[in-house]
């Protein structure tokens, strides 16, 4: 018996990176996979088509996770297409890090738009169908960056800070109907993002981490299939790090 057997999951963000990782992971334990990214394009035609050969269902949607009426539609459409929703991940992020006194408006406002408003919209939208059913799991992708800090992200460490405190309140909110809430904070995962950071950079950032390297993209899913399945079914209002231990410092 595969772990998400029969279960719908929502990937918000999941062309690339993490959340096509996750995406894959979910479909090879058995989910069908709604996901969304900014735009369709080609990566999200190839996740696509890579998910409809394990034999589950699946369709990719053009969506702005960070406006409210996108992430309504998006979770109607979703709704309409599969039947229901038992898993949502939120992951769709963005960062645009500067120090402080150079950081514009613009940048701080994207980022929080984009990695926090974000699941105020999905989460909004998807708690009625999960009230109704009775049960769901949703995954708020945080980042160790939210728990420690980090010079230079202060609007990505505020936003991904910030939706810890979201997940704890959502997890106590929702908990009396089955339906829970938990946190995954990555470290140092070799996706397109962490690709420009120079080799010496990423080197020396190895050298902090416990386990001695970088994550990828699976070891992330892995969590989020713990906490996507009925393995963690006592389990909310938690933040998981997958970070080589990286977060104890």
């Amino acid at each position: 018996m595969k772990l998400l057997e029969g279960k719908t999951a929502l990937i918000t963000g999941a062309a690339r990176g993490i959340g096509r990782a996750i995406a894959l992971r979910y479909a090879s334990e058995g989910a069908n996979i709604a996901f969304s990214d900014i735009r369709y394009d080609e990566a999200s035609e190839s996740l696509e088509k890579e998910i409809g050969a394990m034999g589950v269902k699946v369709k990719g949607y053009a969506s702005d996770a960070s406006s409210f009426e996108d992430g309504d539609k998006l979770v109607n459409e979703v709704y309409e297409e599969f039947g229901h929703i038992d898993i949502l991940v939120n992951n769709a992020g963005i960062t645009r890090d500067n120090l402080l006194m150079r950081m514009s408006e613009q940048d701080w406002d994207m980022v929080i738009g984009i990695n926090l408003k974000s699941i105020f919209n999905l989460t909004k939208a998807v708690q009625r169908i999960m009230l109704k059913q009775r049960s769901g799991s949703i995954i708020n992708m945080s980042s160790v960056v939210g728990i420690g800090g980090n010079a230079g992200q202060s609007n990505y460490a505020a936003s991904k800070a910030g939706l810890i405190g979201f997940t704890k309140s959502i997890a106590q909110e929702l908990g009396s109907r089955n339906v829970r809430c938990n946190a995954v904070a990555p470290g140092f995962i070799e996706t397109e993002m962490t690709a420009k950071l120079p080799e010496d950079v990423k080197t020396e950032w190895a050298k902090t981490i416990p386990l001695r390297r970088s994550g990828k993209p699976e070891d992330v899913a892995k969590a989020c299939v713990y906490l996507a399945s009925d393995l963690s079914d006592y389990v909310t209002g938690q933040t998981i790090s997958v970070c080589g231990g990286m977060s104890m410092h």
